[in-house]
């Protein structure tokens, strides 16, 4: 089961779901709990969101919220809660979110193993 009502009063509106919906890894998790407690969001969450995709492939958002939203699915994983709009499971399903810390092509790194860049050609680049 990827997800579960959190809890059936109107106070939480979301959903409770697992790791494999998505994952952080323990670098992730880390530079998202050091974020939180630098912007003083204690209960604050990480959402993940699909923006577009095209030939080279789903182009994903992160970014840090203080609370899940109506309709949220809410995953804990490595300590942190990361968040999912319902609207986007089909496209976030399986992923891991990895934190690299680079200056050069660094930050968070969305990788989803069930979906590969295709062209409009439906050639896979």
């Amino acid at each position: 089961m990827i997800a579960r009502a959190a809890n059936p009063t109107p106070t939480a509106p979301f959903r409770v779901g697992d790791e494999r919906l998505v994952r952080l890894t323990p670098a992730a998790a880390q530079r998202v709990r050091e974020l939180l407690a630098q912007q003083d969001r204690a209960g604050g969450v990480l959402r993940v969101s699909v923006v577009g995709g095209g030939c080279s492939g789903l182009r994903y958002k992160v970014e840090l919220q203080a609370a899940p939203a109506d309709r949220d699915i809410a995953v804990e994983t490595g300590g942190v809660r990361v968040v999912v709009a319902s609207r986007d499971v089909p496209y976030v399903a399986g992923c891991e979110v990895d934190y690299v810390a680079a200056k050069r092509d660094g930050g968070f790194k969305v990788k989803n193993p069930n979906f590969a860049p295709i062209c409009s050609c439906e050639e896979a680049v």
